[in-house]
């Protein structure tokens, strides 16, 4: 069976106009990543690694300086703007991470009951769907009569949440849609997008927040650079079973391993690519000559790592 969303090889590239030359950027190289219906798959990294130009190339909204290669697929399907205009916000809805996607002048409850009607609910559900989805994400019927700035923060972005899970989309793009909620309403959230999970849809939680992530993702995807660095589970990952040493490093910065910090800076990220060497090797203690070639993927156990010299265990 194809997973619901396949991304293959996918490589993203800005346009930049110098005052004497144009050139290339770089963002995103060579990732790869899958979601099946009933998982909850996390991709993590620092801010500025990539995370959210991924989602933009699974919607098909990046910005006409972008160019993209490889291959993204909904249920085998490739992703094609003719696809994407007819799955986009019906089978695939974005959770995003800015509160500008509410629209500042319409109320929450006529919002909700477009996402609803987009989303594929029938006229004489969306009412009641509506009432459901305020009622999960526990804001009453009160705010369906507000206006976004009379929010707050948190409320906010639980409206844009129900606003994303009101219809019937079966793959959710979670975009760092935790940002800003405290740490009892993050986990809540996430609970949340995990009982969607359960009943059967694909989500993919787009964070930096690992050590809440961890709880309750089946996989996780590690993005360095802009480039897919490891997949392991997520059980193996909470106990440092991982095998990329900045898979490794960042089971050392959380909260129950002492915040031990990386030394060290990502690359800028800021020519036509990395080069062929590893982009970690700069701030890796196990870094060796053949790091200087473009390191192999290795599948392992339930997972695969990016890496010429493997952690074991």
């Amino acid at each position: 069976m194809s997973p619901l969303l396949s991304v293959d090889h996918v490589s993203v590239r800005f346009r930049s106009a110098g005052w004497w030359r144009q050139r290339w950027v770089t963002v995103l190289a060579d990732v790869s990543l899958s979601v099946a219906r009933g998982e909850m798959v996390a991709l993590i990294g620092a801010s500025g690694a990539g995370k959210s130009v991924l989602a933009q190339a699974v919607l098909g909204v990046l910005p006409s300086t972008a160019a993209v290669s490889g291959v993204i697929q909904f249920e085998g399907t490739v992703l094609t703007p003719p696809v994407l205009a007819r799955l986009r916000g019906r089978r695939i809805a974005l959770v995003p991470q800015t509160l500008t996607h509410l629209d500042p002048v319409r109320r929450i409850g006529p919002q909700l009951v477009a996402a609803a009607r987009r989303g594929g609910v029938p006229a004489d559900l969306r009412v009641a769907a509506v009432r459901t989805e305020l009622a999960r994400y526990g804001l009453g019927e009160a705010v369906a009569r507000q206006h976004p700035h009379t929010l707050s923060g948190g409320m906010a972005r639980r409206a844009l949440a129900a606003m994303a899970t009101v219809g019937q989309a079966d793959l959710l793009l979670a975009d760092e849609a935790t940002t800003g909620l405290d740490p009892e309403a993050t986990l809540h959230a996430l609970h949340l997008l995990r009982g969607l999970a359960d009943d059967g849809r694909g989500v993919l939680v787009i964070t930096h927040d690992l050590a809440t992530v961890l709880r309750l993702a089946d996989r996780v995807v590690v993005l360095y650079a802009g480039q897919t660095v490891e997949e392991v589970a997520g059980s193996a990952l909470a106990q440092g079973a991982v095998r990329h040493p900045y898979s490794h490093a960042l089971w050392q910065a959380l909260p129950s391993q002492s915040f031990q910090p990386l030394a060290g800076h990502p690359p800028a990220g800021d020519g036509d690519g990395e080069g062929d060497g590893c982009r970690f090797r700069p701030r890796c203690a196990a870094a060796g000559p053949d790091c200087a070639t473009a390191p192999p993927l290795r599948r392992v156990e339930e997972g695969w790592v990016r890496c010429h010299r493997p952690r074991s265990w």
